[in-house]
């Protein structure tokens, strides 16, 4: 499980999409590319501000807890189904939904793992993969299609950076856990910040 679920760790998401922002765009596909990094920035800040928020005035109740969006799961899903849905040109409905069941196995595969090595419950899993697919919508809608995809390329590019990352980890639930406390420090109807450990 471990191995899987270091393919969406930041150590790997964060040059990954940098390095396909520079594909598209060195290939002249700006509109592409500015899409990509937008769509993929914007969806881990939200991530990213949803865990803060849940961690400095503690999670909600959902049948189980939603204490902190799965980032693995939405930095799977809006790069690895994001990267998918640009070079997949879906012509017909059979291809759409072929292409949409790709994307939801990606974010699946990547919330298992999650859930496996007792990172995070269903509910944050699923609202990492709510984030995740929500900023593919933004990106298929903005990016357009594209003009000749560089498939090899963009592949070549994707498995360099995984093979030089991959097994490298950036520890950035530390970092949220201080603005969290921070965060709970100011704002007065907030409960006692919740303290996690993420493996």
């Amino acid at each position: 499980m471990r191995f899987l679920t270091d393919f969406a760790d930041q150590a790997v998401i964060l040059p990954l999409a940098l390095a396909i922002f520079l594909m598209l765009t060195a290939g002249g596909w700006w509109r592409g590319g500015v899409a990509w990094i937008f769509c993929v920035g914007t969806t881990l800040a939200a991530v990213g501000l949803g865990k803060v928020l849940l961690a400095a005035c503690g999670p909600i109740q959902l049948g189980a807890a939603l204490a902190s969006p799965s980032g693995h799961t939405a930095s799977a899903t809006i790069v690895y189904g994001g990267l998918l849905v640009l070079l997949w040109r879906a012509d017909g409905a059979r291809q759409r939904r072929a292409r949409v069941v790709c994307v939801i196995a990606i974010a699946a595969l990547i919330g298992l793992t999650r859930i496996a090595l007792g990172a995070h419950t269903w509910p944050d899993v699923i609202a990492g993969a709510f984030a995740g697919l929500a900023g593919i919508a933004c990106l298929a809608r903005l990016a357009g299609p594209p003009p000749r995809p560089r498939i090899a390329r963009l592949l070549a590019v994707t498995i360099v950076v995984i093979g030089i990352m991959h097994g490298t980890h950036l520890r950035a639930e530390s970092d949220i856990q201080g603005v969290a406390h921070r965060l709970a420090a100011l704002l007065p109807g907030c409960g006692a910040p919740v303290t996690q450990t993420r493996p």
